[in-house]
Order: C-alpha cells, then sequence, then structure tokens
C-alpha cells in the first residue's frame, strides 16, 4: 500500500500544499475506501466517526473535531484484512493498521487511540478520545443493527426503548459484543445522559447511553 495518492500536483510544494489543505477526515476516508471493500464495515466506520465528531466538542475538544472524525474513520481500517479473530497482543487488527499510519506521518495521538479501542492491544484509555471511542464502537454497530429490523430501516426510528430491549436479546446481533458496550459506558468522556448522533441528518437519540448501561443489570 502507498500513501493517498496526490492527484494533479507537479512540483513537492503543490503536493504539500495539497495535503495542508486536506482535512484529517477526508485522508481518513480516502485510506478507509482503500484498505475496506465492505460496504457493512465502511457504514460502521461512518458511523463511529459521526459519534466521534459529535462528541468532540461536547469533551472539551471543539478544535479536534477533525481529528476525533479521523480516528473514527481509521479505528477498523485493517479489520477487513487483518481480523485478529485470535486477539493476538503483537499481530493483525489494529497493529497492522497503526503501523501503516505511523509509517506513512498520522500522529502519535491518533494510532494510540486506535490501539487503545482494542483491549487485548493493552494501552490503556486515559484521554477522553480514547475513552469515547471505546464507548462507541460497538454501541454504533448495535444501534444500526437495531434500525434495519425497523420496518423504515431508519436511525430516525430508533429510541432507547428499543435499544434497550435489543440488548437484553441475546440472539439478536449477537456479533456485537454486549460487554464492551457497558464497560465502555462509565468510561466514556460523554455523560451516559447526553444524546448521540450516529449520522450526520440523524436527530439525538435521547438517553441512548443511560438506558444501554442500565439495560444490563435490570
Amino acid at each position: 500500500m502507498t500513501g493517498v495518492p496526490l492527484l494533479d500536483v507537479k512540483t513537492p510544494a503543490q503536493a504539500a500544499n495539497r495535503i495542508m489543505s486536506e482535512t484529517l477526515a477526508s485522508r481518513a476516508l480516502k485510506i478507509l475506501h482503500e484498505w475496506v471493500q465492505s460496504e457493512s464495515l465502511r457504514k460502521h466506520c461512518y458511523a463511529v466517526a459521526d459519534s466521534m465528531k459529535h462528541f468532540a466538542p461536547l469533551s472539551g475538544a471543539a478544535d479536534d473535531v477533525d481529528l476525533w472524525e479521523a480516528v473514527g474513520l481509521l479505528h477498523d481500517m485493517d479489520y477487513g484484512r487483518h481480523p485478529n479473530l485470535e486477539r493476538s497482543a503483537t499481530e493483525g487488527h489494529p497493529f497492522v493498521g497503526v503501523a501503516w499510519l505511523r509509517e506513512n506521518g498520522w500522529s502519535e495521538e491518533i494510532c494510540r487511540a486506535i490501539l487503545s479501542h482494542a483491549d487485548y492491544a493493552n494501552v490503556s484509555r486515559e484521554t477522553p478520545i480514547e475513552k469515547t471511542l471505546y464507548a462507541v464502537d460497538e454501541l454504533s454497530s448495535f444501534i444500526i443493527a437495531v434500525a434495519l429490523v425497523r420496518p423504515t430501516k431508519s436511525i430516525h426510528d430508533v429510541d432507547a426503548r428499543a435499544v434497550k430491549k435489543k440488548m437484553k436479546d441475546k440472539a439478536f446481533a449477537r456479533a456485537v459484543n454486549r460487554d464492551d458496550i457497558v464497560r465502555g459506558m462509565p468510561s466514556s468522556a460523554a455523560p451516559r445522559t447526553m444524546s448521540s448522533r450516529l449520522t450526520a441528518r440523524a436527530n439525538a437519540l435521547s438517553l441512548i447511553f443511560f438506558f444501554t448501561a442500565r439495560g444490563s443489570t435490570s
């Protein structure tokens, strides 16, 4: 794999200017499309990125919304090629993607956040971006799964009660790790009663974090 292609540039200075003019999220989106061909995995990354974009200013990172969105887009960039189902602490996802990002000049803040969302990477979650990524990762996939079984298949028609009910149904979306969802809630930088937006056009999903966390114990 090579870095993000620079189109229609003729000099190093032009190339540098093009890189500077691109947002981190736009560069991350190109990388995601280069690495990930699965439409479902792409949609998961879009959802996580939008959640990260939403929570950044609410977590005191209003100036870093672009960075937070990029982390959401890139966190599973290598999962399709190197899923690491064995949960190796050194190989496969997310280590392959992070190694590539480091080689291509991406910041350690981004790389560390991506590593921290995998428990087996043994990278403690210390910063708001790391804690929020972990909290919204599995939850985003779960809420999308709930939306897809609604008659309209629309995220607009998903409410906290529907999510809580499906959380208790262990046969539903069994690939989504409920333990990760619940474990992520208390450590999230975002309060559990805060509304969450999973797509750019979706309205707030009131009390999603509150109800999903309580749903595991009630």
